[in-house]
């Protein structure tokens, strides 16, 4: 029979309720198996639902199960940082200074950090260069913005990360959705990072987009943990921050910091919305 489950849905990567990515957290879903927690997904229509779990590693403080509404994600980003947040908020004690999470790629650390933000260490990743006979595609696929060949970088969720020249530039793109459905099949990418540098004094040191095909119609995800963490990979050196979800009307604040060489995702984390759910 059903029962009820703590619940949250948390704002992320925002200060402000309502413009950042959300998150719908079932906090305990021990019990629950595969198909209940796609069709809890699904209900949902967000991004993606996750599923709190006892872990298996007993380094972990707990293990999470991600979802879309079609799949499953053995990692992503802005889910790492919603649930650690939730059950914080909901009164977890983490074993030890970090937080531990175990997901699909493995044990993920999360740090508290000051201002209430939340950061986790990108795991690791393999990239491999765009091919050369893509680079046409790839300019049809942005609109005819001219646009470096770019990466495909892999951490449990491929993105192709494409450097444009400046914010502006990437904020200008306008994406040709059947050439962008081509691209990624030719590409074996999950989706389109594009990012751009701000100018001195801007917003932000740079503007990111995260474009994605879906059933054929093009979608943009407000704000993209892993997305970010494939970029950092990228720009691997000096720490700098994000801004990302503008065309959608969001205000998305990412921060990158690297230590010991390797690269943290950080953001702010809202609940916005507190309860149960019968599961």
């Amino acid at each position: 029979m059903p029962q009820p489950r703590p619940f949250r849905q948390v704002d992320v990567f925002s200060k402000v309720p309502f413009m950042g990515n959300p998150l719908a957290v079932v906090l305990d879903a021990d019990g629950l198996d595969t198909a209940q927690m796609q069709a809890i997904a699904r209900w949902t229509g967000l991004s993606e639902t996750t599923f709190v779990l006892a872990p298996h590693d007993p380094a972990a403080d707990y293990r999470v199960r991600i979802f879309s509404p079609e799949m499953e994600f053995p990692f992503a980003g802005h889910p790492i940082l919603g649930t650690a947040h939730a059950l914080l908020d909901a009164g977890m004690q983490p074993k030890g200074a970090r937080i531990v999470q175990e997901c699909g790629v493995g044990l993920v650390q999360i740090e508290r950090q000051a201002g209430g933000v939340l950061a986790f260490q990108a795991p690791p990743c393999t990239a491999r260069a765009l091919k050369p006979t893509l680079l046409p595609l790839l300019q049809t696929a942005l609109g005819g913005t001219p646009a470096a060949a770019g990466t495909v970088v892999d951490m449990g969720i491929r993105w192709l990360c494409v450097p444009l020249a400046s914010a502006a530039a990437c904020l200008a793109v306008r994406a040709d959705i059947a050439s962008l459905t081509a691209l990624l099949a030719a590409a074996g990418a999950d989706g389109l990072a594009l990012y751009g540098p701000h100018a001195a004094g801007g917003p932000a040191d740079y503007e990111v987009r995260a474009l994605l095909s879906e059933h054929g119609a093009l979608v943009e995800d407000p704000v993209t943990g892993s997305a970010n963490a494939c970029i950092a990979h990228l720009l691997a050196g000096g720490d700098y921050c994000v801004r990302q979800g503008t065309c959608l009307q969001r205000d998305g604040r990412v921060s990158v910091s690297f230590r010991d060489g390797q690269a943290w995702i950080g953001g702010a984390c809202l609940s916005v919305v507190t309860g149960s759910i019968l599961a």
